[in-house]
């Protein structure tokens, strides 16, 4: 008689903690977006003019795809670095030819918030080896995308002649602006903190890296709940419909990849929301790179449509984009050794970091950063001898 009210308590119960937790979900993801929008609000600040400066410049190839690499790691958006490329292509400042190479290294450093959202489980080892391994087999992707790809377009310039002859069939369609709801939802909070932050009469240096530090605290909150909240909700039950169509095949996790990132028109939204389930053990390793593949495709749709109204040049670097991302996949991805590739390279570093943290940060400080200031520094000093 005493055991029949557990059964009806636990009824009630069971919706209730659904909701809860559905709250709590809501409201630490939505602080999550913000402090990545913080983040790269910040580095905008600070880098902007400094990445265009960067871009002007560019003769060499090589230095070209650095630059690319360097503007974006700097503000922290690739889209951001297209859109710079495009306005000085079509204003003359840049060729085509001379934009290629920038595109590929911008696709390349877009990829540093994964590595950063990744750091944020250090303390946890498996989570983060897991996590780490997410984080960089989009970078070891593109490496290799970039290794294939830059000899055969500096060779061949097969990516701006496509791009180019596939511009006159496109230009003068109508440009289309999809509905940005993470940008609608966190632009004006992000507006507001760095308004009250100049407000204060601080210098612009100040102001960014105040507005770092709460950044990194808030994507350090948020990942640290998120992931406990998401083990609670889909580890236990592991058939949720996310997860479930991320794992049922590998093109239908590239889809979702390509329509969660037209949809929040951002390839770091997708992929480091991605990073948190990977280090959480809820998807597979295999599943988020065909994912992340597909957020790769899935961020040069939006600026290509919405270039469409542009001059041709600017049609023709969004193309180049995309046709760069799809040339990496198509050489890449079918061949199944060739595909493991970057997961085994991730896996192999990952594995090295968990056992000595420090290599994540001369990582993420020497691939994104120093690398290519390195490349560009060298090459001013030999044009000033």
């Amino acid at each position: 008689m005493g055991d029949h009210p557990q059964p009806q308590e636990a009824t009630k119960a069971s919706p209730l903690a659904a909701i809860l937790n559905i709250v709590i979900l809501a409201g630490l993801l939505y602080i999550f977006l913000l402090a990545i929008a913080l983040f790269g609000g910040a580095f905008k600040m600070a880098g902007k003019g400094f990445a265009e400066q960067l871009i002007e410049t560019t003769t060499n190839p090589v230095i070209g795809l650095m630059i690319g690499l360097l503007a974006t790691s700097l503000i922290q958006s690739s889209s951001s670095t297209t859109s710079i490329i495009v306005g000085m292509v079509a204003g003359g400042v840049l060729t085509v030819n001379g934009a290629v190479p920038i595109i590929m290294g911008a696709n390349m450093g877009t990829t540093v918030t994964n590595t950063l959202v990744a750091m944020t489980s250090m303390n946890r080892r498996t989570e983060f080896q897991r996590a780490f391994a997410g984080a960089t087999m989009h970078d070891f992707f593109n490496l290799m995308s970039i290794a294939i790809l830059f000899p055969i377009e500096q060779s061949t310039h097969f990516l701006e002649k496509s791009a180019t002859w596939l511009s006159t069939i496109l230009v003068g369609a109508d440009g289309t602006k999809f509905p940005n709801p993470v940008k609608a939802a966190v632009k004006p909070v992000v507006n507001q903190i760095k308004h009250l932050l100049q407000d204060t009469g601080l210098e612009n240096m100040y102001v960014v890296i105040i507005m770092v530090v709460i950044a990194l605290v808030g994507i350090f909150f948020a990942l640290t709940f998120l992931t406990k909240v998401l083990k609670r909700m889909v580890l236990d039950k592991a058939e949720g419909a996310f997860t479930k169509n991320l794992r049922k095949s590998s093109m239908a996790a590239m889809f979702i990849g390509l329509l969660v990132t037209v949809g929040v028109q951002s390839s770091s939204i997708t992929t480091s929301l991605l990073v948190p389930l990977i280090g959480a053990g809820i998807v597979p390793l295999e599943s988020a790179f065909a994912a992340t593949l597909g957020a790769n495709i899935g961020t040069t749709v939006t600026a290509l449509l919405a270039s469409m109204t542009g001059t041709p040049g600017a049609v023709t670097i969004a193309l180049v984009h995309l046709l760069f991302n799809i040339s990496g996949i198509i050489l890449i991805y079918p061949f199944g050794a060739v595909r493991r590739s970057p997961l085994r390279m991730a896996t192999g570093l990952a594995a090295a970091t968990s056992e000595k943290k420090y290599y994540a940060i001369l990582y993420m400080l020497g691939i994104f950063f120093v690398m290519p200031l390195l490349f560009v520094l060298i090459d001013k000093l030999l044009k000033a001898a």
